[in-house]
């Protein structure tokens, strides 16, 4: 009953949380779309004006022009909610988002105005790319990690430790440009762009996909898998010089048993945590990354709203990472109370 009472606070937290930040949002977002709805307004009275408005002057006179136009000028207040006050329209757009209605863009992305459905293209794109990445990295960086701390102090162990040091310290939006310069300008081996051939189908698009993804994936992995491995490295080197553990070697338990069956299940919290963060992280995609490989991920998505000022795409593309964020916190806590006793107990104390 412990652990169910701290995951509903957790979970009801996260919903407190995720109300005030969408509310926060709309405030913020609603500002900036009073000015482009305004000269939105304008362009679309200037065009009445120069269409239905002079047909109007010219076959009904001046009064009907004036009465049209001023009919016409209010329709297009209550259109774009002009005709409202600030928190009013605050409160009616946090609740369209919550309802996940983020309304439609100006211009056609991915070849729809809808933010939802323009959403939905991007973020399997970035999953194809970031996640299946990312899943290589945390295999690679634990693996590496755990055999870096069993042999700590050796070669493999000061090797590893000065080459995570080095990659991580790379910039990746500049690694993918020299990886791009060395890789797909000098050699020729991988294309400059990560655009599919949308006419390609079946295994001729598998195949295109594979290849032009190859280069950014390696990208990523090798800048990211080193700093997994170190950390990773550093917290089973911890948990290894703990008392149970010697004690387990004491008995004459196998090592492998008391890497993975002991030292990395007490070691586990922290990297779940990591883990968890990074697969949802990787949804996001990565703005600059994806500007330099040419792909049409979330992170590229986001640059063109901002580019455009595609302000209902902007609070879409912001509430959609505010909830990646806290279904992370709400799944890390959800494992952090099923491995670790000690924080449901602590939870249910208190409550």
């Amino acid at each position: 009953m412990g652990y169910l009472k701290y995951l509903v606070f957790r979970i009801l937290n996260a919903i407190l949380v995720l109300l005030i930040v969408t509310f926060i949002i709309a405030a913020l977002f609603v500002k900036v779309a009073e000015q482009s709805n305004l000269a939105k307004m304008n362009d679309e009275m200037m065009q009445w004006d120069r269409t239905t408005g002079q047909n109007i002057l010219r076959t009904q006179g001046q009064d009907a022009y004036e009465k049209a136009k001023a009919e016409h000028e209010q329709f297009l207040r209550e259109k774009y909610e002009l005709n409202l006050p600030y928190w009013h329209k605050v409160y009616n757009k946090a609740v369209r988002t919550l309802k996940l209605d983020f309304g439609t863009t100006t211009t056609p992305i991915f070849g729809t105005n809808n933010v939802s459905d323009i959403i939905k293209v991007a973020v399997p794109r970035s999953i194809l790319l970031f996640t299946t990445a990312t899943i290589i990295v945390i295999i690679l960086g634990i693996f590496l990690g755990v055999r870096a701390a069993r042999h700590a102090g050796s070669v493999f162990d000061r090797g590893l430790s000065i080459f995570a040091l080095l990659t991580y310290s790379l910039p990746m939006w500049w690694t993918g440009m020299m990886f791009l310069l060395i890789f797909a300008f000098k050699l020729g081996w991988f294309p400059l762009s990560s655009m599919f051939d949308p006419q390609l189908t079946g295994w001729a698009h598998v195949k295109d996909v594979l290849y032009k993804l190859t280069l950014p994936v390696l990208t990523y992995v090798f800048v990211a898998f080193g700093g997994w491995a170190w950390t990773t490295r550093n917290i089973m080197i911890g948990t290894l010089q703990e008392d149970f553990i010697m004690a387990a070697r004491a008995k004459g338990v196998p090592e492998h048993k008391i890497i993975y069956g002991h030292a990395l299940r007490a070691a586990a919290p922290p990297i779940v945590t990591m883990i968890i963060f990074a697969l949802l992280g990787s949804l996001g995609g990565a703005i600059i990354s994806e500007l330099v490989f040419n792909y049409p991920g979330m992170g590229r998505l986001y640059w063109v709203a901002l580019q455009q000022n595609e302000t209902n795409l902007l609070i879409g593309l912001t509430y959609f990472f505010t909830v990646l964020y806290l279904a992370g916190v709400v799944i890390a806590d959800m494992i952090y109370g099923f491995l670790d006793p000690r924080v449901k107990v602590g939870a249910s104390a208190k409550m």
